[in-house]
This record gives structure tokens, sequence and C-alpha cells, in this order.
């Protein structure tokens, strides 16, 4: 079972990691690079995604730590 998918969102004091479908930031950060750093050891432990989005908050990138299908089908 994979748990929640982790976002690096634009927070008021920098960056902020949020799950997916919560209210409250995870954890704040001064970077955007510490934030991702944070946000993939999440993603990785919980096997999940980790979704990237720029000062717009619209996703530039996103990484897959879940169960994917190897080769990739398709």
């Amino acid at each position: 079972m994979s748990g929640k998918n982790q976002h690096v969102v634009p927070h008021a004091d920098g960056w902020a990691v949020r799950g997916a479908g919560n209210s409250r930031a995870t954890s704040i950060h001064g970077t955007q690079r510490d934030a991702i750093d944070a946000a993939r050891g999440i993603a990785q432990n919980q096997h999940s995604e980790l979704l990237i989005h720029g000062r717009n908050g619209q996703i530039r990138d996103r990484d897959s730590y879940g169960g994917d299908p190897f080769p990739p089908r398709g």
C-alpha cells in the first residue's frame, strides 16, 4: 500500500512539504532544494510520488518511488 504523495509548494516562509490532502505543512524550509530533499526522503519511505511545484503553483517536476511496473507498460 502506498502512502500520501508529497508536494513541495511555495510557502510564506520559503518552501513547504505537504502530504496530499493535508491542510498543514509537514515541514517548512528556506530553500526549495532543502524542501525537495526532505520530501524525497518521505516519498521513498512511503513508496509514493514526489511532486515539485514552481512559484506559480503549477507542477514542474515529479518523481515516483512507488511500485512502478518494470519494464514499463505501453
